[in-house]
């Protein structure tokens, strides 16, 4: 009898619906759309994470100086994409011989 629930029990984690788990939002760090600009001067570190299977969209992390939390930061905004340019031409230059 154990055996026949254990076998049960596997065959619904194996091949049970999974829509539940995880969704098109259910994962990610950002629940809106998030601000479309913020000033750079209060910007201590920036983290763009790609979309994947757990949250379809792209989501930029930044981290406020000071100690005062994290915001997410609209990956569509201009502000955004300028910011992100500006960080990998800097990060270029510092890395070229």
């Amino acid at each position: 009898m154990k055996s026949a629930a254990l076998i049960v029990l596997l065959a619904v984690l194996l091949f049970g619906d999974v829509t539940g788990q995880g969704g098109s939002r259910g994962r990610c760090r950002c629940q809106d759309e998030g601000a479309d600009f913020i000033p750079p001067k209060r910007i201590e570190r920036l983290e763009v994470i790609p979309s994947s299977s757990s949250c379809d969209k792209v989501e930029i992390i930044v981290t406020l100086k000071n100690g005062n939390g994290q915001k997410c930061l609209n990956p569509e905004s201009t502000f955004a994409k300028n910011y992100i340019q500006r960080a990998i031409k800097k990060r270029s230059l510092e890395t070229s011989p």
